[in-house]
């Protein structure tokens, strides 16, 4: 357990150490947050008051903000669950390209050690800048419209810690193998690219086609987002008239609809738990597998420089 702890902190420092990635890494979401309120704001809001006035219902401008916001830091800290556990997975590709990896096996340790190593550090990384993320949320939500209660905080911050694995989960068997600074830079631009879109992240869901609609409700992801909508927007939505609020929670992912059933909290839990655990078992089964063709690797060597050596003795 010595080792492992001081892995998990020589990881970690390694990360916050490079300030070209660390710094990124946590300005990213504050500025993707300006970026949201500054150019989004006032087309979700628009939309809100549109949903509301086919429902023939007035609604508060304080609502409008509350339900707002509530959007833009969910489609944040979403996305940001992702994104920045393959920005922390840097640090075992590095090792990898720079030959740190076999100078750590060749000390007196387990490759599943190391391996969990590197999966723990990244989760904690990826949990603290998403927190921070979801607190500076939380303060603009203060500002323009406050209708969460303790339980809806705890529950968003809960949300966080879960999709915070998933993306540790997820990033961790992709990276397993990458073997190069610039896979992992591609990996990096087509995650933060395309992550948001296929999630439900950028648009509701219902302003999607059918069939793409259908195809992402198969994805862990859109469930993860759908978790956060609830909860950080679920409770201003429910203030409204009960057609309005039913309009309102579909138009804008509060419910999510598989195949126009609507799928329960429980079962978003649930998704996300269970595709959580099989990624985690995929890394935990790569890192046998390369575990054993490591070892292998290494006989040989070892055998084919003792042969050398006693040839040069003869």
């Amino acid at each position: 357990m010595k080792a492992f702890f001081a892995l998990v902190k020589r990881n970690t420092k390694l990360f916050f150490k490079d300030k070209g990635v660390f710094f990124p890494s946590l300005i990213t979401p504050l500025i993707l947050l300006f970026l949201f309120v500054a150019f989004l704001g006032n087309v979700y809001r628009d939309s809100i008051r549109s949903v509301a006035e086919i429902s023939g219902i007035g609604i508060e401008e304080q609502l409008v903000e509350s339900i707002a916001s509530g959007w833009l830091i969910s489609s944040l800290v979403a996305v940001c669950a992702v994104t920045i556990a393959f920005t922390a997975n840097i640090v075992m590709v590095q090792d990898k390209v720079q030959g740190q990896l076999d100078d750590l096996l060749i000390a007196p340790v387990k490759r599943s050690t190391v391996a969990l190593a590197y999966f723990v550090s990244t989760y904690l990384v990826t949990l603290l800048v998403c927190t921070v993320a979801l607190l500076a949320g939380f303060i603009y939500m203060g500002i323009v419209g406050w209708e969460l209660t303790a339980g809806d905080v705890f529950l968003a911050l809960l949300d966080i810690a879960l999709l915070a694995l998933f993306g540790t989960a997820f990033s961790s068997v992709v990276c397993s193998f990458l073997r190069s600074q610039g896979s992992i830079a591609a990996v990096q631009a087509t995650i933060s690219s395309a992550y948001g879109f296929v999630c439900g992240a950028y648009m509701p869901l219902g302003s999607l086609t059918a069939w793409i609609r259908n195809a992402v409700m198969f994805l862990p992801g859109t469930y993860g987002t759908g978790l956060i909508r609830m909860h950080l927007m679920g409770r201003a939505i429910d203030s409204l008239p009960a057609p309005a609020a039913a309009a309102m929670r579909e138009g804008f992912d509060c419910t999510l609809l598989f195949f126009e059933h609507a799928v329960p909290v429980w079962a978003c839990y649930l998704v996300v738990a269970l595709v959580t655990l099989a990624l985690v078992g995929g890394y935990i089964a790569l890192c046998f597998w390369k575990g054993k063709g490591t070892k292998g690797h290494r006989n040989k060597k070892f055998s084919e420089k003792l042969s050398q050596d006693e040839k040069n003795v003869i």
